[in-house]
């Protein structure tokens, strides 16, 4: 097996990137795995502007991970208010439990860290994903108890299945 090879996204990436985050949150695909929400948003996950936006901002990247040149995970990592922001975390659903996240992860926090010099890491959780957020805590992050309302209304962001989403910020020292 061939190492990770960790990259920046190009705005030629976004088709690909589209299709990843897509297959590890939404649908049937997305079951394979552990971080489906198919039982609670359906549509899409991620939106192909705000995607070429986060791409194109100073401090923002969206972090590839391939092996042997396929496109296997991503994350996207940004400066927020003074802080990391860690979000859009996709591992392929037939490869998720196999380490490939927690490598992803660690890339995102070290350009956190060394490359932008911050000071933390944050990032929010539909905190009804229990299973989720015990992975993240298990990584050192701790909850905040800070909540932030889902956004209802804004398909760009999908469409929700129920009514008690919400979002809460969890937080890690770098």
């Amino acid at each position: 097996m061939t190492e990770l090879f960790f990259r920046a996204a190009t705005p030629a990436d976004i088709p690909a990137l589209v299709a990843l985050v897509t297959s590890a949150y939404r649908g049937e695909a997305s079951k394979q795995g552990w971080t489906t929400e198919a039982d609670m948003l359906d549509g899409q996950r991620i939106d192909p502007e705000v995607l070429r936006r986060d791409i194109e901002r100073p401090r923002s990247r969206i972090v590839v991970a391939e092996r042997g040149g396929e496109l296997l995970a991503c994350a996207h990592v940004a400066e927020e208010d003074g802080a990391g922001y860690f979000g859009m975390f996709s591992v392929r659903p037939d490869l998720q439990g196999s380490g490939m996240g927690k490598t992803l992860l660690a890339e995102a926090e070290r350009v956190a860290r060394e490359e932008w010099t911050l000071p933390a890491m944050r990032m929010t959780v539909i905190d009804i994903r229990d299973e989720l957020i015990a992975f993240y805590e298990r990584r050192g992050y701790a909850r905040t108890g800070i909540k932030k309302p889902f956004p209802y209304g804004d398909e760009r962001f999908g469409i929700p299945k129920r009514d008690d989403l919400r979002f809460e910020i969890l937080e890690k020292a770098l």
